[in-house]
């Protein structure tokens, strides 16, 4: 962890906290961490691959740890954060990188392939796979007609309500709620109970693969940043539905390698094997590998973490 270098960038009008490290004889790998994470959760791999002659650079995303926050949630669709991305490479002098992305990170990473394809040489991508744009209904509306009301997505709509939430118990437990559950179920909060209920069950004990040490320093950026700014990307959904209209039915035109664990919730997700089965091709042409993972869950990049470095290893070797 010592080898990891820090610094803020100024980037598309906000300042963006930037993790980075090794030379880059071999190429640059950008790193995009989803929810509730932050830069460190690429900690692993951005060692594993700056040891193979790799420069890895995982930022904090707009709105998370020690980059800036805006308060309106429509300061993040999809076109704000690829444009601080844009920015980032641009501030680093980066014509081209390697894109690895994981849950909101994968997310953006599939937009940033699409709008900007010309900044990127290939894509490793892990978890939430590639959503087509639907034009017919907004991407909450859709979420509530898959799985009702009290899918955890459409309960995140509850501004306020979600961070009192949030803060009704310490950030430590929230945070292990978060990455040390394993319930490959896709999450759904009756109604008529807070989401509190989320963080009140039996203690969860913590795995192997994440310490005290790694809970403490999420937590510690979380206690002083508050979530909002992750939420914020939930908020926005239905605006980035908006904005992106003149993308429907665009393809993703850059190699892509796809991994999933097979206890991941988001494979349990209504048509997400079907459509890694076949629809997958279609939309993502240059789709050339995927990998589900036996037994593995979200935080696959944590679990696994030296297994995932040889698999991003292997696939950006070729070019």
């Amino acid at each position: 962890m010592e080898q990891i270098a820090h610094k803020n960038v100024t980037v598309n009008g906000i300042n963006m906290h930037v993790a980075e490290v090794g030379e880059g004889a071999a190429g640059a790998v950008l790193f995009l961490h989803g929810f509730p994470e932050l830069w460190y959760s690429w900690r692993h791999q951005m060692v594993d691959l700056s040891s193979k002659g790799y420069r890895a650079i995982a930022p904090d995303l707009r709105g998370y740890g020690d980059s800036d926050a805006p308060a309106d949630s429509s300061s993040y669709t999809v076109h704000h954060i690829i444009g601080d991305l844009v920015a980032l490479l641009d501030a680093l002098e980066l014509e081209q990188v390697f894109l690895v992305g994981h849950d909101w990170g994968a997310i953006i990473a599939w937009w940033l392939c699409l709008l900007r394809p010309d900044r990127i040489k290939a894509l490793v991508n892990t978890s939430v796979i590639f959503q087509p744009r639907n034009p017919n209904i907004k991407t909450i509306q859709g979420y509530r007609e898959a799985f009702g009301d009290t899918f955890y997505i459409c309960r995140f709509q509850e501004t306020g309500k979600v961070e009192a939430a949030f803060a009704s118990t310490d950030t430590a437990t929230l945070i292990t709620t978060f990455l040390a559950t394993r319930n490959p179920e896709p999450p759904c909060i009756p109604l008529e109970l807070g989401l509190d209920v989320m963080f009140k069950g039996p203690a969860i004990e913590l795995p192997s693969w994440l310490t005290k040490e790694d809970i403490d320093y999420y937590a510690a950026k979380f206690d002083k940043t508050g979530f909002t700014g992750g939420l914020n990307y939930y908020r926005a959904m239905d605006l980035s539905w908006e904005l992106t209209a003149p993308w429907t039915g665009a393809q993703v035109k850059v190699p892509v390698k796809f991994m999933i664990g097979d206890m991941d919730l988001t494979y349990s997700f209504p048509g997400v094997k079907e459509f890694i089965d076949g629809g997958f091709k279609k939309y993502v042409p240059l789709l050339e590998e995927v990998v589900v993972l036996e037994g593995v869950g979200h935080f696959l990049n944590q679990e696994i973490p030296h297994q995932l470095s040889q698999h991003i290893l292997d696939f950006i070797a070729k070019f």
